[in-house]
């Protein structure tokens, strides 16, 4: 079932980036001359993080100290985006570097306890593979979201060592869902809600006893420990589910953010300030053992934040699922102390899709010959300060009944169609909050990026799975993708002189 497609989904990207590739296919001509010696990496990866929830990013009511010391030393990007406005599509695109879109995996996968057997594909070569072999240790802990059948597991595609859940979210009391779990399991009703489920250590069950946030940074602080006795770099993909729902955080935390008033706002506060505590217990660690001067820190999230669920994007409009901005620019730094500058707030345009080639340059690893990337090594820009993709948009699509809602950034203009709405056109460095549509003065620039978002909407895939009953019945109907009329403008732009 996994291959169904495949030579188109392979296809995928050619066209979209026919002078990318051919410019990646020179840049590893200079992968080779990284003046340094290969650097462990560390993601850290949140789930439904707000943009301007960490103090670096303006946050007023969340303190973030340990986060906010990280990024104020290294490169902070200011228009950081993932491929997707949700989890499982965003963290798909991360791992592969490819878009969702190519792969079959723009929905989420199912989290009601089914475990349909579907998952990214086999063919598909994570970035946790060819780091593997570069030589590097390699650990995921927290959330997958990629697959339940053991082929899909963590432990089959690249990672040394896994520590964590295999659904889209999960409680974070055990003393609560652990008993929840075998009680459910004792009365045999099936299926058993993913959220309360053992953890997994590697593919065998464990009983954790530890508040999940804390449980994935003491995971890490081990794997950081243990990788000092070892020989060889690490690769570490540490993916938080918080602050992401259900909101559960720890009295201690909560009582910290009293002065919030609305409850939803302060426990998200609250567990946003354990994953901060974590971070500063695994950086302590990584100076404990000589390893913090030569580790590549990457903190993100997988898309924006659900304000319903407490969360700000301030100042991006829209939310979690959106192509506004809100939906899928994201809060990110760069810190690699010497290698990285200090203090830059680097404001061109950078995608999550950018850290599999940057992390395979900085790794010397070898990428297979027909493993196709979406994104760009973006190293060398960074540390000079430039552009790293002129000409070459970023793309969010997120299907919904019967339309799609699609971004398209490129410079400093995007084009953004919501809904049943018209295409929109916005200069985004200049108007961040999406609040002045500029169609009407420049309706051949809107034309430019609608062209170009088409053009790669025809290097999609089917998708491998469907989150909903509903959302396979509109696509095999012809409701969904429903690109002839998603990508029409002419009935909706304005002339230069109506404006």
């Amino acid at each position: 079932m996994i291959h169904r497609d495949f030579t188109k989904w392979y296809a995928c990207g050619l066209a979209l980036s026919m002078i990318t590739t051919a410019s990646y296919a020179k840049e590893k001509t200079i992968r080779n001359e990284a003046p340094v010696k290969k650097p462990n990496i560390l993601v850290v990866l949140c789930d439904d993080l707000g943009y301007s929830d960490v103090g670096f990013n303006g946050s007023k009511d969340i303190i973030t100290p340990q986060i906010d010391r990280l990024a104020n030393t290294g490169t902070i990007f200011t228009s950081a985006y993932v491929s997707h406005p949700f989890c499982g599509p965003s963290r798909a695109s991360i791992l592969t570097g490819r878009y969702p879109q190519c792969i079959g995996a723009q929905f989420n996968l199912k989290d009601d306890g089914s475990r349909t057997d579907d998952g990214v594909p086999v063919s598909e070569t994570f970035m946790s593979n060819v780091l593997h072999d570069a030589g590097y240790y390699t650990a995921a802990i927290g959330k997958w979201h990629l697959g339940f059948s053991t082929r899909f597991q963590p432990n089959h595609r690249g990672f040394d060592e896994f520590y964590g859940f295999l659904a889209g979210g999960h409680d974070y009391f055990p003393d609560k869902f652990g008993p929840a779990y075998l009680q459910q399991k004792k009365s045999g009703k099936l299926p058993i809600r993913e959220y309360i489920t053992p953890l997994l250590h590697n593919e065998q069950e464990v009983e954790e006893t530890q508040y999940l946030t804390d449980a994935f940074s003491r995971e890490t602080v081990r794997i950081v420990t243990e990788s000092a006795k070892k020989k060889q770099p690490f690769f570490i993909y540490l993916a938080y589910n918080a602050p992401h729902v259900p909101l559960q955080a720890k009295a201690e935390d909560l009582k910290k953010f009293e002065s919030i008033k609305n409850k939803d706002r302060q426990t998200y506060a609250a567990m946003v300030y354990a994953v901060d505590r974590g971070v500063g217990e695994i950086v302590k660690a990584l100076k404990a053992n000589g390893q913090f001067e030569n580790t590549l820190i990457v903190f993100l999230s997988d898309n924006g934040g659900n304000i319903d669920h407490g969360a700000n994007n301030d100042p991006l409009k829209g939310t979690k699922g959106d192509t506004w901005e809100g939906g899928y620019r994201v809060p990110m730094f760069f810190l690699w102390p010497k290698s990285i500058p200090a203090g830059q707030h680097f404001d061109y345009p950078v995608s999550a899709l950018d850290l599999y080639p940057t992390f395979a340059h900085l790794a010397k690893a070898k990428i297979p010959e027909n493993k196709i990337l979406d994104g760009k090594d973006i190293f060398e820009s960074v540390q000079n300060g430039q552009n790293p993709r002129e000409n070459q948009p970023i793309f969010a699509l997120r299907y919904r009944f019967g339309y799609c809602d699609v971004g398209a950034r490129e410079g400093d203009w995007k084009a953004l169609r919501m809904g049943n709405e018209p295409w929109q056109l916005f200069n985004v460095k200049e108007d961040i909050g999406e609040h002045h549509d500029l169609s009407g003065r420049f309706p051949e620039k809107l034309r430019e990026l609608v062209a170009k978002t088409e053009e790669w909407s025809k290097t999609h895939g089917k998708p491998l799975w469907y989150y909903t009953i509903g959302d396979k019945e509109m696509w095999d109907n012809g409701q969904m993708p429903n690109y002839s009329q998603t990508f029409e403008i002419s009935k909706w732009i304005l002339s230069p002189s109506s404006d």
